[in-house]
C-alpha cells in the first residue's frame, strides 16, 4: 500500500515538474513579448547589476555544492544547492521586472569576433536556460525526497548546464554592461 501511494505521489510530482518546465519558459516569453512597458520606477535600472550578482553567486553555490558532495558533506551540499535554487527564483523575478519595465539594451560592441562571441553566449545561454528548468526541478525533487539514484541521473545533466547558464549569464552581463543607460 505504501509503495502504491509513493508511486501515485511520484507521478503527481513528475507531472507538476513537466508542466512547470513548459509553463515557466512560455510565461516568461509571453511576458517579454509584451511591447508596452510598465513604469515601475528608476530602481529597476539597477536590476541588470543585481542579476549579474545573482548569476555569480549561483555559479559559486553550484561549485561549492559540487565540492561538498565530493567531500561527502551532504548537509553543506544541500544548503548550497537550495541556495542556488532560491537564487534562481529571485533571478527570474528580477529578470521579469527589468524586462517588463525597460527596453532591451542593444549590444554596442564592434568587431565580428566580439559580436559573434556575445551572440553565441547569449543565444546558448537563453536556449540552455529554458532546457535546464526540467532537469533542475527533477534534481531538486529527487534530492528533497532522498531518491538518490534518480537525483544523480538528473544532476548529470542539470549541474553542467546550470553552471554554464550561470557563468555565461555573468559573461553576457559583463559584455553588455557598458551599454546600459
Amino acid at each position: 500500500m505504501a509503495t502504491l501511494l509513493l508511486d501515485k505521489n511520484q507521478k503527481k510530482y513528475e507531472r507538476i515538474i513537466n508542466v512547470l518546465a513548459i509553463v515557466i519558459p512560455v510565461a516568461v516569453a509571453a511576458i517579454l513579448g509584451i511591447r508596452q512597458k510598465v513604469e515601475l520606477g528608476a530602481w529597476t535600472k539597477v536590476l541588470p547589476h543585481v542579476i549579474g550578482v545573482i548569476n555569480s553567486l549561483t555559479a559559486l553555490f553550484l561549485i561549492l555544492g559540487y565540492y561538498f558532495i565530493k567531500k561527502n558533506n551532504r548537509n553543506a551540499h544541500r544548503q548550497m544547492m537550495m541556495s542556488a535554487f532560491v537564487l534562481g527564483a529571485v533571478f527570474l523575478v528580477c529578470y521579469i521586472l527589468y524586462h517588463i519595465s525597460n527596453e532591451s539594451t542593444p549590444f554596442g560592441g564592434t568587431g565580428s569576433t566580439l559580436r559573434f562571441t556575445y551572440y553565441f553566449l547569449l543565444i546558448s545561454h537563453i536556449v540552455l536556460s529554458i532546457g535546464v528548468v526540467w532537469f533542475v526541478l527533477r534534481a531538486v525533487y529527487f534530492g528533497i525526497t532522498n531518491q538518490l539514484p534518480q537525483h544523480r541521473k538528473a544532476v548529470k545533466y542539470a549541474f553542467p548546464i546550470w553552471l554554464y547558464v550561470s557563468i555565461s549569464g555573468v559573461i553576457v552581463y559583463l559584455m553588455i554592461s557598458p551599454y546600459y543607460v
